[in-house]
């Protein structure tokens, strides 16, 4: 018999689990990144503005249900449009902030 024909392993499968991405920090999180929080209760457009310049959006993008949705979509983040709606609608500035922060934490992950 000729050895190189001869096969030693059995083929395996491997089942990768999808791996469930989430927010950084929570919606109400704000005390864990006093710089973002100030900015966002004083000067919401700035950050809106900064939120924007890092996704290479336009400035008036920032504080928009879109940018949530596309930020949301891109990294995995579960939610539906009617959640990013409601959120930004109904807490404008926490919803800006959690996105600011998010960014700032996968930057220093090195995943943005």
């Amino acid at each position: 018999m000729d050895p190189k024909g001869v096969i030693m392993t059995q083929p395996q499968v491997v089942v990768v689990q999808p791996q469930i991405r989430q927010w950084q920090t929570d919606l109400c999180d704000c005390f864990s990144d006093c710089g973002v929080c100030l900015c966002g209760a004083f000067c919401f457009q700035c950050l809106g503005c900064q939120v924007a310049a890092d996704m290479g959006e336009c400035c008036l993008c920032g504080p928009s249900m879109a940018m949530r949705s596309v930020y949301r979509t891109k990294y995995g983040i579960p939610g539906s449009l009617l959640n990013d709606f409601m959120i930004v609608f109904l807490c404008p500035h926490l919803s800006l902030c959690q996105l600011k922060r998010d960014i700032n934490r996968r930057r220093e992950l090195g995943i943005f």
